[in-house]
Order: structure tokens, then C-alpha cells, then sequence
């Protein structure tokens, strides 16, 4: 069976490259993580705000 060549990511791993790839891998992906939750919050707020424009129209004969 062929094993992947993985030298050129030891390598990187080992230089001083390797941990500031892998600082600014954990910060992106903290900062994409807050993004989602922000947008599932303000989806939900305003997914009852249309809700309630609806029903308001919809009582109104619209």
C-alpha cells in the first residue's frame, strides 16, 4: 500500500511557519464560528418579525 508522503507537513510543522499557519487556522475559524452564530440570530429575529408582518397584512385584508 502507498503511504502518503508527508514530509513537506513535518517540515512546516517543525519550522517556526508551522504553529503561526496553525495560530491563524484556530483564529479563522473562531471568527467564522462567531459569524454563524450571528447570522442564526439575527435570522431567527427577524424570521418573527416577517411572521408577524404576515399575520398583521393578512388581518388587514391584504
Amino acid at each position: 500500500m502507498n503511504r502518503p508522503n508527508l514530509s513537506p507537513l513535518l517540515r512546516l510543522l517543525r519550522s517556526e511557519d508551522g504553529p503561526t499557519t496553525v495560530e491563524y487556522a484556530v483564529m479563522l475559524a473562531l471568527i467564522l464560528a462567531s459569524i454563524i452564530a450571528a447570522i442564526g440570530s439575527v435570522g431567527a429575529g427577524t424570521g418573527g418579525m416577517y411572521s408577524h408582518i404576515d399575520s398583521e397584512l393578512n388581518s388587514h385584508g391584504f
